[in-house]
């Protein structure tokens, strides 16, 4: 395998990837809602670039019937029938890194998010099917993860948390520099950061796209919590442990206490940054944050109440694609 980096989410992409949320038994209360969201969410992205879809051929028709109604734009989804259990496709899907020779790609082995779910064994494919269809190189990292736990600057530094990758429903047993080897060995990274948790709400433990994300090499983005929030202390130890190496740009924190939501789990694509929109006062703050932090892209509200009854937002249910 040639060196590789993890580019940062703000480069040119090819593509990006979305699983239809078809599985009844995973959106049981919420099924249509979700299913007019997650259509929504599809059409803005190919507005900007193309799309692959994963939708297996039992849901196809359903699934076309909702993304007619969001007036998506057929001509930029690519449609792929393979099975799947779940639709938070940046946890189960490659890790795409750029090398010397192209795209290559990294499976992180999963076990939803530490066996808290019963089925996962298609998921568990996703990324080795991807990778074959692209016709790319592939490997099968050596323990447990998410795509969601990770965050990269594109020029070597990650950002981890511990509560995740050293967590014993993943890797028992495992020390924080055998981890931190296999990011070095497998994903080219340098430098890595490691935050402590995330929020008590959040079933996947703690991932870092809800917690913090690069905006510059040199800049990220955090989450300035409410002072009753019960998570509070915690975001503030992020922040001030990210405070000492970044520069460090505050953005609201939703004022939806017990629940997993985020700002920070908004989604690149070309041109244009999506964010998540819960139906709460401090969604206008955060667009206009993002606006900020990116004048030359628009900035894109996106419907993701329903997506947060099972604790995901935008940047879940995505996956980007380099070009």
């Amino acid at each position: 395998m040639t060196p590789v980096r993890l580019p940062a989410e703000w480069e040119p992409q090819r593509s990006v990837w979305l699983i239809w949320p078809g599985n009844p038994t995973t959106w049981p209360q919420h099924r249509k809602q979700v299913q007019v969201d997650h259509a929504f969410l599809v059409s803005v992205c190919a507005r900007f670039q193309s799309v692959d879809l994963i939708c297996c051929s039992a849901w196809r028709s359903e699934c076309e019937r909702f993304l007619q109604a969001a007036q998506a734009n057929f001509e930029k989804i690519t449609f792929h029938d393979w099975p799947v259990n779940d639709a938070w496709i940046r946890d189960t899907g490659p890790v795409f890194l750029r090398g010397d020779q192209g795209l290559q790609a990294v499976d992180l082995p999963f076990n939803a998010w530490g066996g808290k779910f019963a089925e996962w064994t298609e998921d568990d494919q996703i990324a080795r099917r991807v990778s074959e269809h692209r016709k790319i190189p592939y490997r099968r990292f050596p323990m447990f993860g998410e795509g969601g736990g990770l965050e990269s600057n594109g020029e070597g530094t990650l950002l981890v948390t511990e509560s995740v990758w050293m967590n014993p429903n993943r890797n028992p047993g495992l020390s924080k520099k055998e981890i931190e080897d296999a990011f070095r060995t497998y994903l080219g990274a340098g430098e890595i950061i490691w935050l402590k948790a995330g929020m008590s709400s959040d079933d996947t433990d703690g991932h870092v796209d809800t917690l913090a994300r690069f905006v510059k090499p040199n800049t990220v983005i955090v989450p300035s919590p409410h002072p009753q929030d019960p998570d509070s202390a915690q975001l503030f130890e992020n922040r001030q442990r990210l405070g000492k190496r970044f520069q460090v740009i505050e953005l609201p924190h939703p004022n939806l206490p017990n629940q997993p939501a985020s700002y920070l789990n908004a989604v690149f694509v070309n041109g244009a940054v999506l964010v998540p929109a819960y139906g709460v006062e401090e969604d206008q703050e955060a667009l206009a944050g993002y606006r900020s932090t990116f004048p030359d892209r628009e900035c894109i509200g996106v419907p993701s109440s329903t997506f947060l009854k099972e604790s995901g937002a935008l940047h879940c249910l995505t996956l980007n694609e380099w070009a």
